[in-house]
């Protein structure tokens, strides 16, 4: 046994290194059919001729409706959910106080016209008064101080006059800052749009700035998002873009048109903001919504 262990020995030897020297030039060519290549790896054609962001859908008439003035709500005549116009009434504050004030103010404006009116007629007379005067005095009838009595009394008339047209005048800036206060009692859309919340409740007292209702418009739609900073001079105003619902099962494909691309980069993110305007209808959308853009890059 002890002669035949060398031979053996050999034999397996020489069989493992025929294996080495069959898996080298397999190993070599194939080292050298790919060559290393450290340059980043090439994306796939659909990738690199296009790219995907996503960001919230909005409108540019979005806005809480504030109190203008302090007061209670009287009325409410709208609710969530309802569509408006502009101008439409939504709710009302108790306007008895102010109302009074502001016929009060009229009055005053009827009272301050009717004294202009009195003090114009007086003026007349004094005209009249100064003319005869002087003619008396041309004639020798009467003496100077009675020409200058009357003459003064004309003066005196017209001051009357200015006074009164001054009088009249703060009068109907009173009853016109009035009128605005009484405005204010009259809570309206400032837009189109639809109701989508409402702070507020019949009864309930409210200070200058409190939160009345939240109103957004439905129409036109766009999309905010942000991209890379080397989409800087690529992405341009007018270019169109892609939009569709981020969560929808189905989504549907909507055309939006670039409106305004940021012309400063972003120092935190390194990213440019972009605003896209939606066109036509896109029922499936609404504001708040989260959308994917898809942007077609030049060829």
């Amino acid at each position: 046994m002890k002669r035949w262990l060398p031979a053996f020995c050999m034999i397996v030897v020489l069989t493992l290194a025929a294996c080495d020297s069959a898996k080298t030039p397999a190993v070599v060519a194939a080292s050298a059919a790919t060559p290393a290549d450290h340059s980043a790896p090439s994306l796939p054609p659909a990738a690199a001729n296009s790219f995907q962001a996503s960001g919230p859908i909005v409108v540019e008439n979005q806005v809480d409706i504030l109190a203008q003035r302090a007061g209670v709500i009287s009325a409410i005549q709208i609710d969530v959910g309802k569509a408006v116009r502009k101008g439409d009434a939504l709710a009302s504050l108790d306007d008895r106080q102010i109302i009074a004030q502001r016929d009060a103010a009229a009055a005053n404006v009827r009272s301050a016209e009717a004294n202009l009116q009195d003090w114009q007629a007086e003026t007349g007379v004094a005209e009249a008064d100064y003319r005869r005067a002087q003619a008396m005095r041309d004639a020798g009838i009467n003496t100077q101080e009675e020409l200058d009595h009357a003459h003064y009394k004309l003066i005196g008339s017209q001051y009357e006059i200015e006074k009164a047209k001054q009088d009249l005048d703060h009068a109907k800036n009173s009853l016109r800052a009035l009128d605005l206060e009484v405005e204010k009692t009259r809570i309206t859309a400032p837009f189109d749009g639809i109701v989508a919340r409402r702070y507020t409740r019949v009864g309930q007292s409210v200070a200058v700035g409190d939160r009345l209702f939240w109103i957004t418009a439905v129409s036109p739609l766009q999309v905010k998002f942000t991209l890379p900073e080397r989409f800087l001079g690529t992405l341009t105003k007018g270019q169109t873009v892609s939009v569709s619902s981020a969560d929808a099962a189905t989504p549907l494909n909507h055309t939006a048109r670039v409106i305004d691309v940021s012309p400063v980069v972003d120092p935190s993110s390194g990213t440019i903001e972009v605003l896209a305007q939606n066109e036509g209808a896109a029922p499936d959308l609404r504001p708040g919504m989260l959308a994917n853009i898809h942007i077609d890059l030049p060829r």
